[in-house]
């Protein structure tokens, strides 16, 4: 299916021309059929010669409801433009026009109605030489007339063709579905309509009504009315929602996937005008919401010509503040008016939804600076060169295309490195390499008896977003993990000196009695001290078996071998003598062994060695 959008100046002849091509009354309202007059979106579909099936949103003309009319036209990709023969171009399709050219509306199709009342041609050359100065420089004409069906055939086949230049939708995309309309149904509860342009609806399918954040599920879906299990993009679709009071749902919200769009409610942008044009209460049309917003002119040349905020002005770079988040992505269009001044409004392009913040004098002119190039096509390595580092999906929730990511690959000709779903800017690898190698030389330096620090204090200290870059930073800086802690590689006994004279004596003694473990005085004697002796332990020199009990670090194998020697069962009196030691060793030991399933015990006072008898 493909959408469209109805707009044009004359009601009347607008909303005739509708029913002549679908057979179907787009207004909804008496009072709209008895007036002549669009006053809400109305919507109407047919299905051409090629089989194509086209939907028409019929936006109002009157000036009175631009509000309206922008809320139709924001999320539908192409324009059915009509103009009458017999009045011409007008105001309200200046108006339209402006409308359509700052949303960047670039397909379409010009009707030119009443065709048996008056010559089309004037009326044809002068619409087309107006749409030729905005985004529609492309746009068929074709003369009709709603009343005797004269030039309809030829509408239809414009049609028709208009759908073969129309983008193909990314069906695999993310959801996100302007809501133009909600109401109830008995039986059914909520429901809401809107265009899905990406993505694809499924019975059943998770979504989050925002900006609320509200997720339920969807219950059930139509699309031209008929009941469907799915329905992918382009397509005007009714989505039942399960458990959403209609109190919370309206015109302007947008159901989304969860978690795939950002909500900013700051955003840096690109107008159409010079901000300066805009001014007092302003009103951002996306899709179809409708949001208060304010501006911030970011910096520019300044010193030139009249004063300082000309030069801001010129580069239309702005920073956009919202009273109410929206799900916006790089690239999206919108529309910024002043509605106390109907004949002022600017179109605005989204550059960045996650924008750092201005805290310094000049920070606006440097913004600006980062700003100037960009025309709000996504780019992967300028992305990641303004942020540092990014998440592969935080770049496709920003708009980055997701095929444009999925097999990436650093090569020398990238200026990022890729580490797992994280791709970092070259210059901010170096520094965390250079930092993680710090951490580590610091921390063994200010704590020689523990010299290898946790991973979580390293990636703190080193200020990473995320500690599983620590895994593809360790390599680059010269580090290895040890369990849950890293120490240079190569590194070994970072015990000092006198400390590893003392832990050799005891690792002599216990060479010659594996499990006449020294006692509590003894070690402290010796200089033996709990930091020391777990030092020693992380070196890989000594074991900890029980409390206060340090033994060789093979001593399980050393005491299953002499307990595989007893009679089994045994007793503990026959481990004790077989191990050459005490009741306070025997018992850890074995106990440690219990718990690694290399010996089990039948009751109270009898073991055996697994494996053996």
């Amino acid at each position: 299916m493909h959408v469209v959008a109805t707009a044009g100046h004359v009601d009347h002849g607008k909303s005739t021309l509708v029913r002549a091509l679908t057979g179907m009354e787009p207004d909804r309202y008496a009072e709209e059929r008895r007036r002549g007059l669009t006053i809400d979106l109305g919507f109407a579909w047919t299905t051409l010669a090629s089989g194509t099936e086209m939907a028409f949103v019929d936006v109002p003309g009157h000036a009175r409801f631009v509000p309206t009319m922008l809320a139709g036209v924001g999320p539908v990709p192409a324009v059915l433009m009509v103009v009458a023969a017999d009045e011409g171009w007008r105001q309200q399709s200046a108006e339209h026009l402006a409308v359509l050219d700052a949303f960047g509306v670039r397909h379409g199709v010009l009707a030119v109605t009443r065709s048996d009342r008056a010559d089309p041609v004037p009326a044809t050359e002068q619409a087309v030489a107006m749409l030729r100065r905005s985004t529609l420089t492309e746009v068929e004409a074709v003369a009709v007339s709603g009343v005797t069906g004269a030039g309809l055939p030829d509408l239809r086949a414009a049609l028709d063709r208009l759908a073969t230049r129309l983008p193909r939708p990314d069906v695999q995309a993310a959801v996100r579905l302007w809501v133009d309309r909600a109401f109830t149904l008995p039986g059914a509860g909520t429901v809401v309509t809107g265009t899905l342009g990406g993505g694809t609806l499924r019975v059943g399918d998770e979504v989050a009504l925002v900006p609320s954040g509200q997720v339920t599920r969807i219950r059930g879906l139509e699309s031209l009315r008929r009941a469907a299990p799915s329905v992918a993009a382009v397509a005007r679709v009714a989505v039942n929602l399960r458990g959403v009071p209609p109190s919370q749902a309206r015109r302007g919200q947008a159901l989304v996937t969860p978690g795939a769009w950002p909500l900013p409610t700051v955003f840096d942008a690109r107008l159409s005008r010079p901000a300066a044009d805009l001014r007092g209460a302003l009103m951002l049309y996306a899709g179809s919401a409708a949001v208060p917003a304010r501006l911030r002119p970011l910096g520019g040349d300044r010193g030139r010509d009249s004063g300082e905020d000309s030069g801001r002005d010129r580069n239309g770079l702005v920073r956009v503040y919202l009273a109410t988040p929206l799900p916006l992505r790089l690239g999206d269009r919108a529309v910024l008016r002043d509605p106390s001044r109907h004949d002022v409004l600017a179109g605005l392009t989204v550059l960045d939804v996650a924008p750092p913040e201005l805290r310094r004098r000049g920070s606006a002119a440097a913004r600006a600076a980062a700003l100037r190039e960009l025309d709000g096509r996504p780019d992967v390595a300028s992305e990641v060169a303004r942020r540092g580092a990014v998440r592969r999906m935080g770049l496709i929730a920003m708009g980055v295309p997701s095929e444009s990511l999925s097999e990436l690959r650093a090569d020398p000709a990238t200026s990022f490195v890729v580490a797992g779903e994280w791709l970092v800017d070259a210059g901010r690898w170096r520094e965390w390499v250079d930092a993680v190698a710090a951490a580590v030389a610091d921390h063994a330096n200010r704590f020689p008896l523990d010299p290898m620090p946790h991973r979580g204090a390293v990636a703190h200290a080193a200020e990473l977003p995320d500690v599983v870059l620590l895994d593809h930073l360790l390599e680059p800086a010269g580090l290895v993990a040890d369990g849950g802690r890293l120490r240079r590689r190569g590194a070994v006994n970072p015990l000092p000196l006198p400390s590893q004279s003392a832990v050799e004596d005891l690792r002599r003694r216990l060479t010659a009695a594996p499990f006449r473990a020294a006692e509590a005085p003894a070690l402290a004697e010796a200089g033996l001290t709990r930091p020391v002796l777990a030092a020693a332990v992380r070196a890989g020199a000594l074991a900890a078996v029980g409390e206060g009990i340090w033994l060789l670090p093979d001593w399980a194998g050393e005491a299953l071998l002499r307990l595989g020697t007893l009679p089994q069962p045994f007793t503990l009196s026959d481990a004790r003598l077989a191990l050459d030691t005490t009741r306070r060793v025997a018992v850890p030991v074995l106990e440690a062994l219990d718990a690694a399933r290399r010996t089990r015990r039948l009751d109270g006072s009898r073991r055996v060695v697994v494996g053996v008898g």
